[in-house]
This record gives C-alpha cells, structure tokens and sequence, in this order.
C-alpha cells in the first residue's frame, strides 16, 4: 500500500488570501481592538494606543527574528524577565604580559632546587651500589 508523504511541512499553508491563519487571527485581533478603543477613547484620544496595537499586530503577524515567530520570542522575552536566574562565575585567564613574565622568573630563581656536590653525588652513587661515577676521574678520560 502506497501513502503520500507530506512535504514542505515547515511552511504554514495560505489559508485566507496571502495570510495563513494565525496572521489572520492576528490582523483580525488587531482591528477589533482598534474598533473597542475607538468606541472607549474617540478617535483623536485613542490613536496612540491604535497605532500601539496596531504594530504590535503587525509584528505578531509577519516578524520573523531569527527564523522564530514574534510571539516565540516575545514568551522567550517575558519568561527570561519573570524566572530566576543563576549567575555563574567563569574565570577568564588573561594573556600574561611581558613585565609579568619578567617578576615570574625573578620569583622563579629564587626557588631554585640546590645542586649536588662532586662529593654528595660520589657517596651517591656508592650507596646505589654503583661502581662507576656519572662524572669520570681524571684517570677514566
């Protein structure tokens, strides 16, 4: 048995005209809540608030930012607002500059392993059972 496999699901279908319904439902929103202030306001007190939901109609209706809805990102907006938020401390390690390498190895100096005599090196090597020095006599060359 054969079935059809639907394509181009990411695209919203054209319902009414241009429009798909959810920016149909937006547009129609944003008249009806033009003729509610138009009828509460007058026309001249009311027109900033019809120019307020007339683009935020607008923009629920045909903004895309970054491939999301305007709704998306207005919800991601209003949650980011009301949560909690943990703020977590990373430590950045800045580039060292030459006058800090400079006191580095000043300090470094300082703390230098002391080195073995001829003698404690020879006593050294005798205790280890060794037969030979790592250093060779005058004899040896």
């Amino acid at each position: 048995m054969r079935y059809q496999v639907p394509q181009f699901i990411e695209f919203e279908s054209k319902i009414i005209g241009p429009l798909t319904f959810k920016q149909f439902i937006y547009i129609l929103g944003g008249i009806g809540g033009t003729y509610i202030i138009y009828k509460v306001f007058g026309f001249f007190p009311g027109i900033i608030l019809m120019f307020i939901l007339w683009a935020l109609a607008g923009s629920l209706a045909f903004v895309k930012i970054n491939n999301k809805s305007f709704i998306d990102v207005l919800a991601a907006g209003f949650s980011y607002m009301t949560k909690s938020k943990l703020y977590i401390w990373k430590k950045i390690d800045k580039p060292v500059t030459a006058e800090e390498k400079v006191q580095d190895t000043s300090v470094a100096d300082s703390f230098l392993a002391p080195s073995l005599s001829q003698s404690k090196l020879k006593d050294l090597a005798w205790s280890l059972d060794v037969n030979k020095s790592v250093y060779p006599t005058k004899k040896e060359q």
